[in-house]
């Protein structure tokens, strides 16, 4: 059985984690990852930060054991990635959806929910959670080839949660999102990992890590450049902010004399904005709003309920509500062969008891009327016997 977590906390660590694609001769092609270091605590959300052929991709798929390391260590769970144990506790979202275009979300769902060995009554309940959660009820029956990319990720994203991971990995979640299931997605995972989940968060949107992750990494040919909290990276130690009312061209001319005086000057005098972002959502809620149609994918409802554990108590009483379903499921093999023996034995007694019926229906035919009064056919002739000998006595007499 695999530990949810270490005893340090860390769900993924890795040391000088390389690897080398080489050509048929065993030359070296492309050093894709080359001697990085870095650590996923528990209950964090980790970005993985660079452009294109930076090795982001090729370091989720060790992590994910889909390929060997050429050196270094790397530990998922406190074990290797290619232990297949710990393949139940991770959920992944790859860069590119792979559906089956003939499934429905449903279907689409259920399947994955089998792979997992989930009770059917148990799938069939988180599917319809996860597509309430990701706004996809309304198509829950249209194929799965019939959606735009951000439907199919929408798709993606609850396919990735279906077996509750401790580990969810995110390749470029929001890619192909509009901003409103953009926003939904940062909000979920947000949440997620106030419920104690790990996210490792994969992104070219930088706005998207700089709003939701916690530690981060930025990846360059294959090496680490940069790491730290988004605090850390992020602070601006050259410049001053200080956020005031609006201020007259008067008071802002006396605020530079003072500040002349200390041998500095205004850079730049400017009215905030919003981000482009919120001004979008608040667009998109008036509309919805004023009730406006749209053929498209729905606002999510709440995270899914198997999804929001707050404690080691609801996972227990989750635990407990879980094996009280599927106390039916788990019957013995001994108990199990038992009962059908036993049924087997009550339908060839049933067989046998309409057969006897059967039987004694066609041997005992409707008895007439008159039979019953005489005594029986076999009554009346032995009395017409006895009539005719009588009749014979008296003759010779």
């Amino acid at each position: 059985m695999v530990s949810k977590t270490t005893g340090s906390g860390t769900l993924v660590e890795a040391v000088g984690l390389t690897k080398v694609f080489r050509d048929f001769w065993m030359r070296s092609r492309a050093r894709a990852v080359d001697d990085i270091d870095f650590t996923i605590h528990s209950g964090t959300i980790f970005g993985m930060l660079g452009p294109n052929g930076s090795g982001k991709s090729t370091t989720i798929k060790m992590i994910l054991g889909l390929l060997r390391p050429t050196g270094g260590r790397l530990a998922v769970f406190g074990r290797p990635p290619t232990d297949v144990a710990v393949k139940r506790h991770i959920g992944f979202l790859p860069e590119e959806s792979y559906l089956y275009r003939y499934l429905t979300p449903l279907e689409t769902l259920d399947y994955y929910g089998q792979l997992f060995r989930i009770p059917r009554p148990e799938r069939r309940r988180r599917a319809e959670e996860l597509l309430e959660m990701v706004g996809l009820t309304a198509v829950a029956h249209r194929p799965v080839g019939e959606f735009s990319k951000g439907m199919t990720r929408r798709i993606g994203l609850a396919q990735a949660l279906i077996n509750d991971p401790e580990l969810l990995i995110l390749d470029e979640p929001t890619s192909g999102l509009d901003p409103l299931g953009t926003r939904q997605v940062k909000e979920l995972l947000v949440e997620l990992r106030s419920r104690g989940k790990t996210i490792l968060l994969s992104s070219h949107l930088l706005a998207d890590v700089q709003d939701v992750c916690d530690d981060m990494v930025m990846l360059y040919g294959g090496r680490i450049q940069a790491r730290g909290t988004v605090d850390e990276l992020l602070a601006d130690t050259d410049h001053t902010l200080i956020k005031a009312p609006r201020l007259s061209s008067e008071v802002i001319e006396q605020i530079e004399g003072v500040l002349q005086k200390a041998g500095v000057g205004i850079e730049s005098v400017e009215s905030p904005r919003q981000r482009l972002e919120d001004l979008f959502m608040d667009i998109v809620e008036k509309a919805r709003a004023a009730q406006m149609a749209t053929s498209g994918a729905l606002s999510g409802g709440e995270t899914a309920e198997f999804l929001r554990t707050d404690g080691p108590e609801d996972e227990a009483e989750a635990l407990l509500e879980q094996l009280q379903r599927e106390a039916p499921q788990v019957e013995s093999a001994p108990a199990r062969a038992a009962a059908e023996a036993q049924e087997a034995k009550a339908q060839e007694k049933a067989q046998q008891d309409a057969l006897m019926s059967d039987l004694t229906k066609e041997e005992a035919p409707a008895a007439d009327p008159t039979e019953a009064s005489s005594g029986g056919p076999d009554a009346g002739m032995i009395e017409g016997l006895l009539d005719g000998g009588d009749d014979e006595t008296e003759s010779k007499d």
